[in-house]
């Protein structure tokens, strides 16, 4: 399986406009320096009051569709 990981500080306001549809995808570098793109909506289960922050996997199938993410540490 395939994986990125990303260092990630939303802050509430910046998910309220991906939530609203605003914006859509998060752009971002990853830990390995590629620049990756993906919907702001697989992070919505990691949302808390100050926003979504922390280090996260996001894993993809052999076929490189999205599979699952996961919070690190």
């Amino acid at each position: 399986m395939q994986s990125i990981i990303v260092d990630l500080a939303i802050s509430p306001d910046e998910w309220i406009k991906l939530y609203r549809g605003v914006a859509r995808d998060i752009h971002t570098r990853a830990r390995d320096g590629r620049t990756v793109r993906f919907p702001a909506r697989i992070l919505s289960r990691f949302y808390l009051s100050n926003g979504v922050h922390g280090s996260f996997r996001i894993n993809f199938d052999a076929e490189g569709k999205f599979a699952n993410v996961e919070r690190l540490g």
